[in-house]
């Protein structure tokens, strides 16, 4: 079909954290040296911020670079934290202070703000177009565009209005393609798009696989006594234990609530997990169910996190474009931090754009300076000192793997001679449901803990229910031919939102995807242990309404 098109010098998908500073910094250089360009963000959510879920402390450092006066035209940090603390769980009951002294330094907070990216997105986005950048929320990007010769040529906006059965229906409008001279990707952890460039350029050839957890997040009103702003918790061990691993967290924020959640490490073992489960079972440990005592849950969230770091990130520049943020998987999960670094990574895409683009070179180059540029900065500096974390704890589990980091970030400086390496795939973890028990979760007792129907509601999620369903299975015999034959068809299990549902019909077993429940974490694209399902985004403006994660 002929589409309408536009034409814009860079294009950036998605408005997060990354694309917006890229946006931001582009803009910049463009003011400063009297050039004119143009340049657009599309987001798929509904409006700015309705998909960024994150913790989450905040480090400024990056904000200080990018607008120096942020403090000045009114940037949503309120809260500095006043002071750490990190349990190690013991069990459902007993836990142990962990003394400052034995905590690796990147813990440590001094100086952080509890913020709601989701609210700083909004902020960035309104920075932008005081800069003159478009911004088009509501519109996903569904497919990459390329010219003759392979490089990236821009993006195409799904179609609007096509029924179930993939028809159009009245109220179908045609995607628009947008062209531009470079492309930038930062649609967040496992873009869809981002993925399908890493294997169509090779991006990941030699690098370790990417390992991602699940993280879950609610939003709650305490009563005022008890609320101490600035205050940040960290937990590890209970619950996770049998062949899983991650850690917890709780951030007293501002205006009496408390942020809780819950991230475990999707190279977990035992297929009878749940992770939503496992986050309720969480809160009720008497160090986190006493900082909720007597309050009210506001909202709830979860979405997949990328953080193999260092090891599993790919080359980052390809012709035409650039892969940003936790779409390339910038995150620092030694310091459980991805904000500041997927912005730095954005403004690093930027300054090498407006550098090629102010020498007039042509679009459709692989601007592979991009790498230099990344490790000359801190950047860079900061995810190679943390390059161990993560391995250590899957090599040698929370307390020696605790003990290996202690010593390479508070000793060494993060430069301990050995790199470590896990080389498995997150997905090639699971192990057969006849290895282990399976796990007997109490109910939920809409104090504390809840089911997942009344999660989702919290979350705002909503899509048109007659489209095509954008949770693609290859083959739709493996749910029940091989998934639930060995595995007991985890994905009943590992989706934060009920998305998948084994049902009998007729005397037959049938997999069921409710994908008007999906709020876009990106699990099931990754735990599958068939890799049997692909997830696209469907029509802009569905899935979660987040207010403020």
């Amino acid at each position: 079909m002929e589409r309408e098109s536009m034409e814009f010098d860079v294009v950036i998908v998605g408005a997060g954290p990354s694309g917006l500073a890229t946006a931001c910094r582009l803009m910049q250089i463009a003011q400063n040296t009297e050039k004119e360009l143009t340049v657009c963000v599309v987001e798929k959510g509904s409006e700015v911020g309705a998909h960024i879920l994150s913790g989450a402390v905040f480090e400024p450092k990056v904000l200080d670079e990018l607008f120096s006066d942020w403090r000045e035209t009114g940037a949503p940090l309120k809260t500095t934290v006043t002071h750490d603390e990190i349990y190690l769980l013991n069990s459902e009951q007993n836990s142990r202070l962990m003394p400052n002294a034995f905590v690796p330094k990147t813990m440590h907070n001094e100086g952080n703000y509890i913020i709601s990216v989701g609210n700083l997105c909004r902020w960035l986005a309104e920075q932008a177009e005081g800069l003159g950048v478009e911004i088009f929320p509501g519109f996903a990007a569904s497919e990459t565009l390329y010219h003759e010769d392979g490089s990236v040529k821009g993006i195409l906006i799904g179609d609007m209005g096509v029924g179930e059965n993939g028809e159009p229906k009245d109220s179908y409008m045609p995607g628009m393609e947008l062209h531009a001279k470079y492309t930038v990707f930062s649609e967040g952890c496992r873009g869809h798009l981002g993925k399908e460039l890493i294997q169509q350029f090779n991006l990941d050839n030699g690098k370790t696989p990417q390992h991602y957890g699940i993280g879950f997040k609610e939003i709650w009103t305490i009563p005022a006594e008890q609320h101490q702003a600035g205050k940040v918790v960290h937990t590890g061990g209970w619950p996770l234990t049998e062949g899983a691993s991650g850690g917890g967290f709780l951030y007293h924020a501002d205006d009496n609530q408390v942020v809780v959640g819950l991230i475990i490490d999707l190279n977990y073992q035992n297929p009878h997990l749940s992770p939503f489960d496992e986050f309720q079972r969480y809160k009720t440990h008497p160090v986190i169910a006493k900082e909720l005592a007597g309050g009210e849950r506001v909202t709830y969230g979860a979405r997949a996190i990328a953080k193999g770091g260092l090891n599993s990130l790919p080359k980052m520049s390809f012709p035409g474009g650039l892969l940003v943020g936790c779409d390339a998987g910038t995150l620092n999960f030694s310091k459980i931090k991805g904000t500041h670094t997927a912005m730095k990574s954005g403004m690093i895409a930027a300054e090498t754009i407006a550098e090629a683009l102010m020498a007039g070179v042509e679009g459709g180059k692989d601007l592979d300076c991009f790498q230099t540029k990344f490790e000359q900065s801190w950047l860079y500096q900061e995810l190679y000192s943390s390059r161990n974390f993560g391995p250590a704890l899957h090599k040698f589990g929370t307390l020696l793997g605790g003990a290996f980091n202690y010593i390479d970030q508070n000793w060494f400086g993060g430069k301990f001679p050995i790199t470590l390496r896990d080389e498995t795939p997150d997905y090639a973890q699971m192990a057969e449901k006849s290895a282990y028990k399976v796990i007997d979760y109490p109910k939920p007792d809409g104090k504390l803990t809840f089911d997942k129907l009344s999660s989702v509601y919290l979350s705002n999620t909503y899509h048109e229910e007659d489209q095509p369903c954008h949770l693609k299975l290859t083959d739709v015999t493996i749910p029940i031919s091989v998934n639930l034959e060995k595995y007991d068809e985890p994905a009943q299990r590992y989706c934060p939102a009920g998305v998948y549902e084994v049902v009998e019909e007729a005397g037959e077993k049938t997999f069921v995807i409710n994908g008007q429940n999906c709020i876009h974490c990106k699990t099931c694209d990754i735990k599958d242990p068939s890799q049997n399902i692909t997830w696209v985004t469907p029509e802009g403006g569905g899935g979660p309404n987040y207010p403020n994660m």
